[in-house]
């Protein structure tokens, strides 16, 4: 497929979807509020009350600043570059393997300690791995559609970065950037038969996982049963649990929660949903659930609008960034309330955590500029 630019200029054609730009900055307040409401106790170890919000309140401004930069970035300049990123963020997985390079905590080495800030290169992988995909996409759809290898290559890659994921662990985003890029292929017009000779390898692939490794079989017998072992491996779940029916309909109110009183670990990052649902109930909760909601939504739609107005990359390359960030709300509101396994996945925009909160904010400025490009009705 030959790709064709409509402007090469730094100035959008218009202004970013409302919807999409208002349930994000909702989400982003409201994260702060929560890291700050749900870390206040943890944080009183180091005599600061406020150590993790005020960290978080930096992550945000440096979130801001690199998503109006993305903003301002012509989508052009993503596929020029696409290849580029993508083996810049595999070097960096990489490195970060290197013993006393990587920053390891609890037995995962996932992190790059650079002095003020640990950086999460799976974190730019994700997105990397979409700028990458939408680009081939562009060159060989045709391919896609008609032939398995087209949908094998990227899948290759993915492979090769599941690998280095594996290593660190990072279980977690190995299944969110499996499911996206196949996500992405399937609205592509990938043969969806393709899918479940896919799907029976990726199963099969999960099971060996979890037999190799006993914490990961462990983690998915608690949820079917987490009172059994409620203070060993259903301890996280049977916590956070409790803060759900601690909030009942309008919640114990902001900073009244229990259970962020070092009773449930990981209350800032992992489970801040379930302390919010206990501060602010069943209605907030849900409320909260409709702002993402909405964010999905109006995503999907300015990928849609882009694809109708002839612009490929555009469109494969919101879908994918839309996808990672959904599957991973997903998948963490699912650990939250015991319908899967933790993971260790950050809740977007909400939970503390510098690298999800910076990549996700480029993201968000891509799929803004993206918006702000596409014209009424889908023309382009």
């Amino acid at each position: 497929m030959k790709l064709e630019w409509r402007r090469t200029d730094l100035i959008p054609l218009g202004l970013p979807d409302p919807a999409f730009v208002l349930s994000a900055i909702t989400l982003a307040c409201l994260g702060l509020l929560m890291v700050a409401s749900s870390s206040i106790e943890v944080a009183s170890d180091f005599g600061r009350p406020f150590n993790y919000a005020y960290k978080h309140g930096v992550f945000l401004l440096v979130a801001c600043l690199a998503g109006t930069a993305a903003f301002l970035i012509p989508t052009r300049w993503w596929y020029t570059y696409a290849t580029a990123f993508l083996l810049l963020s595999i070097v960096l997985l990489a490195i970060i393997l290197i013993p006393g390079v990587g920053h390891t905590v609890k037995g995962a080495t996932r992190w790059l300690n650079l002095g003020f800030f640990n950086l999460q290169p799976s974190e730019i992988a994700k997105f990397t791995m979409m700028l990458y995909l939408a680009a081939y996409l562009v060159r060989r759809l045709e391919e896609v559609r008609a032939k398995f290898i087209g949908f094998v290559k990227p899948m290759v890659v993915v492979g090769l970065i599941s690998a280095l994921l594996l290593l660190e662990p990072d279980f977690g985003t190995l299944m969110i950037l499996s499911c996206a890029v196949m996500g992405v292929l399937l609205l592509a017009g990938s043969p969806l038969t393709q899918y479940m000779m896919i799907a029976g390898a990726l199963i099969l692939g999960l099971v060996t996982l979890a037999i190799i490794e006993p914490y990961r079989f462990e983690r998915i017998e608690t949820i079917f049963n987490p009172w059994e072992d409620r203070f060993g491996a259903g301890y996280q779940l049977t916590q956070a649990l409790l803060a759900f029916g601690r909030g009942g309909l309008f919640g114990m109110g902001l900073g009244n929660s229990v259970q962020k009183l070092f009773y449930l670990p990981e209350a800032h990052t992992d489970f801040v949903f379930a302390i919010l649902a206990e501060e602010l109930g069943l209605v907030g909760a849900m409320a909260t659930v409709g702002v993402m909601t909405l964010l999905i939504w109006r995503g999907l739609a300015i990928g849609r609008r882009a694809e109708l107005g002839g612009r490929p990359f555009a469109a494969y390359l919101t879908y994918g960034l839309v996808l990672l960030i959904a599957l991973q709300m997903l998948v963490n509101l699912a650990v939250n309330i015991g319908l899967a396994p933790t993971t260790g996945l950050t809740l977007p925009l909400l939970s503390y955590g510098g690298s999800s909160l910076v990549m996700t904010a480029v993201s968000l400025g891509v799929i803004a500029r993206i918006s702000a490009d596409n014209l009424p009705g889908g023309r382009s």
